[in-house]
């Protein structure tokens, strides 16, 4: 059924090519594996529901013409990366000081964070969708992977589901990756180290998307 919608030679390297680009470290990736340690990989669905919107809408308004406007008049990037860093840069510092609603408490019981599930969308979704390089990419990758001889609607549906999947995989292999890591920082007490690096590693991404 696919094979009609989607070439299965261009499948077999579309799947490998996207699931590498995923797994690769970066922005959201990181962001992952710090809510993993903070919040766990339950409360972490959240923002990566957010982040999963965030990337399907860079992937259709990159194919439908839209980004080639963004990126010409950068204006809008600039404004909404300087937000969306300073926000995250203040959730990091927060963290590092062993404060704020991310932060974990040395006298907690539960040993995780409280944040709502909104403000977890929220995060995942500004950082996917205020990421320059993101609709860049897409625009020069997906291209290839499209048949001009069937139509287009269908493909990108097809691919656009894949991507949808292979970015969430890569989002909760992340995401288990620092809960395990939290586990190990807390049998040694480490709930301030845990913090500090946490919140180092947010006030990284903040950085890496204003600068990015």
């Amino acid at each position: 059924m696919i094979s009609s919608i989607v070439d299965s030679a261009a499948l077999m390297v579309f799947i490998p090519t996207f699931f590498f680009v995923s797994a690769t470290p970066g922005m959201c990736m990181t962001l992952s594996m710090t809510l993993g340690m903070t919040v766990g990989v339950k409360r972490a669905l959240w923002m990566m529901a957010g982040e999963l919107t965030g990337v399907g809408l860079v992937v259709v308004f990159s194919m439908i013409g839209v980004s080639t406007i963004l990126l010409k008049y950068p204006s809008f990037f600039t404004v909404f990366k300087w937000a969306g860093g300073l926000y995250l840069l203040h959730i990091g510092i927060e963290m590092w000081r062993s404060r704020g609603r991310l932060a974990l408490s040395e006298g907690s019981g539960s040993g995780k964070a409280r944040i709502s599930g909104r403000s977890l969308i929220v995060q995942g979704f500004v950082t996917a969708i205020a990421n320059p390089k993101g609709w860049a990419f897409f625009i020069a990758l997906l291209p290839p992977f499209l048949d001009q001889s069937l139509p287009l609607a269908p493909q990108l549906s097809v691919l656009l589901v894949l991507i949808l999947v292979l970015e969430f995989i890569c989002l909760v292999l992340y995401a288990t990756g620092g809960q395990s890591l939290a586990h190990l920082l807390r049998k040694s007490s480490n709930v301030r180290m845990m913090n500090r690096f946490s919140g180092t590693l947010m006030m990284g991404v903040a950085l890496w998307l204003v600068l990015g």
